[in-house]
């Protein structure tokens, strides 16, 4: 399902800092590029957590081929938007770690 126009006509698409004012120029760069990725990831995201029931940060990763860092990066995101929650539930991620766990609203 494509969510991206639905959350551009829903929701006044929130400006998330992804880059500190003292940072490096490729520190700016970087946020510049990804600008137009983002709403594919939360896309991404928000479909593999439909269609697969709550996960973690790697779970997530696994099923929709994002790196795990780029899924972290969105998850409070979406979290800020309404459209992902914590289930209060901690799952091993790749490394054997806890990690939290997320479902959809």
């Amino acid at each position: 399902m494509d969510y991206k126009e639905t959350f551009k006509r829903i929701f006044a698409m929130p400006e998330f800092p992804r880059v500190r004012a003292n940072d490096p120029l490729t520190s700016f760069e970087a946020a510049e590029s990804i600008k137009e990725t983002v709403p594919q990831h939360h896309q991404l995201i928000l479909d593999c957590l439909h269609n697969n029931g709550p996960l973690g940060k790697d779970g997530i990763a696994f099923f929709t081929q994002l790196d795990s860092n780029q899924v972290a990066r969105r998850l409070n995101e979406m979290k800020v938007m309404g459209l992902i929650e914590l289930t209060g539930n901690n799952v091993k991620s790749n490394s054997g770690r806890n990690e939290r766990e997320w479902i959809a609203k």
